[in-house]
């Protein structure tokens, strides 16, 4: 399986905060790929790394190499296209001032997307995806920061999905969300990775069980160790990985 994403050597500081430390490995296309660890591990900051959303970061920099279908995506003039192929959700909902519908048609919009049959099939299959649909089908025009939290960070996956990205990031993404709700948008998330590349950072190493073809293992912002996920839970190669994915560290 070809690789989608490449890191070599890729390291992170934030001013003189070491964030991220030589960290290498790979992610096939159309795969799961599962990032866990301990709080400051430095998730997040790979998460950012991929579509650059690190650069928002005045003290950050960094070095070493990410890749995109082979592309670094440091050397990239044009962001704003590679933000437009990774969909990013983070662990808290941030919310467009407008309605449900509008929150997920704004992206079709802006690349061009004007009929308005065409956009309700869009806004509706990513409402579906993110499991929001039944919930939301008829109040579309409600202002979208009027829903709960939990509403409110589907709809944010329902507009990362609206983008229809090649690479879906996820940070956290059921940590607002009831148990119920998070298992069906696992399920919806192993069928979407048959058409796109999910990497997902989650502290709940059970969902990195069920999830995820591989599994990547940081700790004081370093790679402990990576591997199928069958290998990791079953065989780890270090203590400390097999101390943290059977619960004894956190």
């Amino acid at each position: 399986m070809s690789a989608h994403l490449e890191l070599e050597n890729l390291a992170v500081r934030y001013g003189s905060h070491v964030a991220l430390s030589g960290v290498s490995f790979s992610v096939p296309k159309n795969s799961i790929t599962a990032i866990v660890g301990p709080a400051n591990s430095g998730k997040t900051t790979l998460l950012r790394c991929i579509n650059r959303t690190i650069d928002f970061v005045s003290d950050a920099s960094a070095t070493g190499d990410l890749r995109v279908n082979g592309e670094s995506v440091f050397g990239l003039r044009d962001v704003l296209s590679l933000r437009r192929r990774v969909g990013m959700v983070f662990p808290l909902p941030v919310g467009l001032p407008m309605s449900v519908y509008d929150n997920v048609a704004y992206a079709p919009r802006l690349r061009g997307i004007k009929r308005k049959a065409e956009l309700d099939a869009l806004v509706e299959r990513c409402l579906r995806q993110a499991v929001l649909w039944d919930e939301v089908k008829d109040r579309l025009d409600l202002l979208g920061t009027r829903l709960s939290g939990g509403q409110q960070q589907r709809l944010t996956l329902a507009r990362a999905l609206s983008l229809e990205p090649e690479i879906l990031c996820l940070d956290e993404f059921s940590i607002a969300i009831d148990p119920v709700t998070t298992m069906r948008i696992e399920e919806v998330l192993a069928q979407l990775k048959g058409h796109m590349t999910i990497v997902l950072v989650t502290n709940l190493v059970q969902q990195a069980r069920r999830m995820a073809d591989q599994v990547v293992f940081l700790n004081a912002s370093r790679l402990i160790e990576h591997g199928v996920t069958a290998q990791m839970f079953e065989r780890p190669q270090s203590a400390l990985a097999a101390q943290y994915l059977c619960g004894a560290i956190g």
